[in-house]
């Protein structure tokens, strides 16, 4: 059974940072692009950031860049979401995804419809 898990969410006051963590079971997404989304209340889940599966290619929503930063290892099938500098308006459910297999290593996802596997998510709050 292919399970995607995020951990590393909580309560952080503004400023501060937090890492957030996805660890994938079941097959490996070695040759997958992987990427971080978030869902806050009464909103659309939104784009936050991708990573292609060599790791050599990397993007960023607009209101992210410059504060977070993805990153993955292949040999232990996960997904980090290095957040800093966070703002009381990135509080959400962060949800980690997997993309389609991918014989180019720089390519990356944007969408949610272009995703295949999802995790549970992972709540973080930030205080003002």
């Amino acid at each position: 059974q292919v399970q995607l898990v995020e951990s590393g969410g909580g309560l952080v006051q503004a400023g501060g940072s937090l890492r957030l963590s996805c660890a994938a079971s079941g097959r490996s997404f070695s040759r997958n692009a992987m990427g971080w989304f978030r869902q806050a209340p009464g909103k659309e889940r939104e784009f936050v950031a991708a990573i292609s599966w060599r790791g050599s290619r990397t993007d960023y929503a607009d209101f992210v860049k410059g504060r977070f930063i993805i990153s993955r290892d292949n040999a232990k099938n996960t997904v980090s979401l290095q957040m800093n500098s966070l703002k009381p308006e990135d509080t959400a459910v962060y949800y980690c995804a997997a993309g389609p297999l991918s014989i180019s290593g720089s390519t990356v996802y944007t969408a949610p419809d272009e995703y295949d596997y999802w995790g549970q998510g992972t709540q973080v709050t930030v205080s003002s």
